[in-house]
């Protein structure tokens, strides 16, 4: 999910929304991106096996998506991926999707869920604490983009793109891995 990633980008989109709205508007974000990746972790499984679509593809294509995205928070692009977006109050799109319930989010609860079927409810209380987590820093970067300035925020949307940087690479090479042992 990202937040700190997320936090320039919500700052920005929200950056003309009053204050007072801001809070309400991120809330309602977050609760659309829960139940959507939470619709994954119960139905995902059968949309996959009907677009029939194999786990390597989905480890290898996550982890490209996730690689673009981490890309673009080591070296910016903010202002490219804010075009297009529509003046005034955001509904769904970007915040919730895809920024929140992106394509990296959807593909690890895909991957988790297929590995585990049997544990749905374990899969959506971690995404549960993670949509927690992810609430409590969207929340308190309004509060805190007071008190550090851009430079700050810039860089830690920097680590975090080294960071997913790492998990993107590990998510590639485990569907390379899983193609491999398919042909061998």
């Amino acid at each position: 999910m990202d937040p700190f990633g997320n936090t320039p980008f919500f700052l920005a989109v929200l950056k003309d929304i009053p204050e007072e709205k801001r809070q309400r508007i991120i809330l309602r974000e977050l609760l659309i991106a829960f139940f959507i990746l939470a619709v994954f972790i119960f139905i995902g499984p059968q949309l996959i096996m009907l677009l029939q679509v194999s786990e390597a593809a989905l480890r290898i294509s996550g982890g490209i998506i996730l690689f673009l995205i981490a890309i673009k928070l080591i070296f910016g692009g903010l202002g490219e991926m804010m075009s297009g977006i529509p003046e005034g109050e955001p509904l769904i799109v970007p915040l919730a999707v895809p920024s929140i319930a992106g394509p990296s989010a959807v593909a690890t609860i895909l991957i988790l869920v297929g590995q585990q079927p049997d544990q749905r409810l374990k899969w959506l209380l971690a995404l549960l604490l993670a949509w927690l987590g992810t609430a409590v820093i969207l929340f308190v970067s309004l509060k805190l983009h007071r008190y550090i300035g851009d430079r700050e925020l810039t860089a830690l949307q920097r680590l975090m793109g080294l960071v997913l940087t790492t998990i993107s690479v590990e998510m590639f090479l485990q569907g390379i891995s899983l193609v491999l042992q398919k042909t061998v």
